[in-house]
């Protein structure tokens, strides 16, 4: 399930809302990071447990609003004048898309320039409302977005990108892409987060990969990564946003690649030099016979080896 961090919080009768939740979040935000926040199921199961939504909600609202933004959590943009297609309909839930202080939990889709409320327990938005917008950066927001939905289009199977300006001459750009595959016990999720400086004319990215797989287990591939790009010359333009994109391409692909490579050779080399494939004998073990072998006889008499 999505909360097993919280579940085990809330399972206890004892629970007393806030107190109890806060002094779990340390628990919960040190646990897997990869689950089905995306499910309503998740939400039900805790409704179910406590029954009470707003003892529920002042417990554990911080907690979720943490990690909602941590993760990169998206919620699709309320209204109906939307212009884009489904996949572009979303948004992520961002600090530099936040709209007044963190308990109004109102964010902004720079795409319509509305803001919403966001419900961080249910993840759905509401109550869209118009908002002004630093109209000197927009062009190049605009332009760098157009460029990273290619992007996403072309290499997320579901991915989403959001570009903010937290600032005028400030601009954040994160991509999220989630894989869930519960029938075989693994999840998965890219996120990129690159915050650009028209005026110190830098460009700052950050990329996690995180895989969760916990069949009859919990193991965790958690994975940082600082690309070097440079901001184009020709900033803030058109054309100097989609170059800005390319080099972010070009350094995700190679990333890509190393992280396959490395894995590979982890599984073909380091792993095997572990441990044999195979007994001393060269055969395998009939597991289910295991205990009427004797070893001073039967295991050396296969090997051909010393003794009676």
């Amino acid at each position: 399930k999505a909360t097993d961090g919280l579940l085990s919080i809330l399972k206890n009768k004892d629970w007393n809302g806030e107190e109890q939740a806060l002094n779990s979040t340390k628990s919960h935000e040190s646990g897997p990071e990869v689950y089905q926040t995306d499910s309503p199921h998740s939400a039900t199961d805790i409704r179910v447990i406590i029954d009470d939504d707003n003892r529920l909600q002042t417990g554990i609202d911080k907690a979720l609003r943490d990690y909602n933004i941590a993760q990169f959590v998206t919620v699709q943009s309320p209204g109906k004048d939307h212009q884009y297609q489904s996949k572009r309909q979303k948004v992520i839930i961002s600090d530099a898309g936040r709209i007044g202080s963190a308990e109004e939990n109102r964010f902004l889709d720079p795409r319509t320039k509305k803001s919403f409320v966001f419900d961080h327990l249910g993840l759905e938005a509401s109550d869209p409302r118009d908002e002004e917008v630093d109209g000197e950066s927009e062009p190049f927001r605009a332009a760098l977005d157009n460029a990273a939905q290619e992007y996403i289009t072309e290499h997320y199977k579901d991915g989403v990108a959001s570009v903010f300006v937290p600032s005028p001459g400030n601009l954040v750009l994160q991509l999220v892409a989630n894989k869930y595959n519960p029938q075989n016990f693994w999840s998965g999720r890219w996120r990129s987060k690159y915050e650009i400086d028209l005026n110190e004319k830098s460009v700052k990215g950050v990329v996690n990969v995180t895989v969760h797989y916990y069949e009859q287990g919990n193991v965790q591939l958690t994975t940082g990564f600082h690309p070097t790009i440079s901001l184009p010359p020709s900033s803030p333009s058109p054309q100097a946003a989609r170059q800005l994109l390319l080099q972010i391409i070009e350094a995700e692909n190679t990333y890509q690649t190393t992280l396959s490579d490395t894995y590979h050779d982890l599984g073909e080399k380091s792993f095997k030099a572990l441990r044999r494939a195979l007994p001393m004998t060269r055969n395998k073990i009939d597991w289910d016979k295991v205990t009427g072998y004797k070893l001073g006889a039967e295991l050396t008499a296969s090997r051909g080896g010393f003794g009676s």
